[in-house]
């Protein structure tokens, strides 16, 4: 069974090791990742990985695709990947002392063109940041191309006050999710 990670994260490639999963290819999928007007976070979520999965299934029809999409929200509010220092810096101000919700969709697409989803959701409450702890943050660097401008397995999880959910769907693959939908497709797993 070829399975084929849609995902160009060095992060899930990681992740799926922990669980002993190996993808045969790593194909990103090039879709249109706009959020339409007035879209709920867990919805946008859920369509962006269905989405990515059905992009890369055009192109490997016989395939087991798995794809994902982690979508870092305030209220109804969705936070960009940080592209700059402006971008995270705002993330953070608005992140902290307050409590967020990163949302993390699983879809997986079988040979015969079945599609399975899940939707992991994980609450997270940063500590009240300093100016300090802001600028230190920004300078590591670690923030680049994140959603909600912070990586939790780097500097930011000395950050973290609580969390409540899957530490690994904050980091962009919820594993107990993953595992199950993988399973769910037949996909050997020990």
């Amino acid at each position: 069974m070829r399975l084929v990670l849609a995902s160009a994260s060095p992060r899930r490639l990681d992740l799926l090791k922990r669980i002993g999963v190996i993808p045969d290819a790593v194909i990103p999928a090039e879709i249109d990742e706009t959020p339409g007007k007035a879209e709920l976070p867990a919805r946008y979520a859920a369509r962006m990985g269905a989405a990515k999965a059905a992009a890369i299934r055009a192109i490997e029809p016989g395939a087991l695709i798995l794809a994902a999409d982690t979508v870092v929200a305030v209220g109804r509010r969705i936070l960009p990947k940080a592209e700059n220092e402006s971008e995270a810096r705002a993330a953070l101000g608005l992140l902290s002392g307050r409590r967020h919700r990163v949302l993390s969709a699983v879809t997986v697409i079988d040979a015969t063109g079945t599609a399975r989803h899940r939707l992991s959701t994980t609450i997270v409450a940063f500590k009240r940041f300093s100016a300090d702890e802001i600028d230190a943050y920004v300078a590591s660097d670690e923030w680049r191309g994140k959603a909600g401008g912070y990586a939790i397995q780097g500097q930011a999880e000395a950050l973290v006050r609580q969390i409540s959910g899957s530490h690994s769907g904050v980091i962009g693959l919820p594993l107990y999710e993953t595992r199950a939908l993988l399973r769910a497709a037949g996909y050997p797993l020990g």
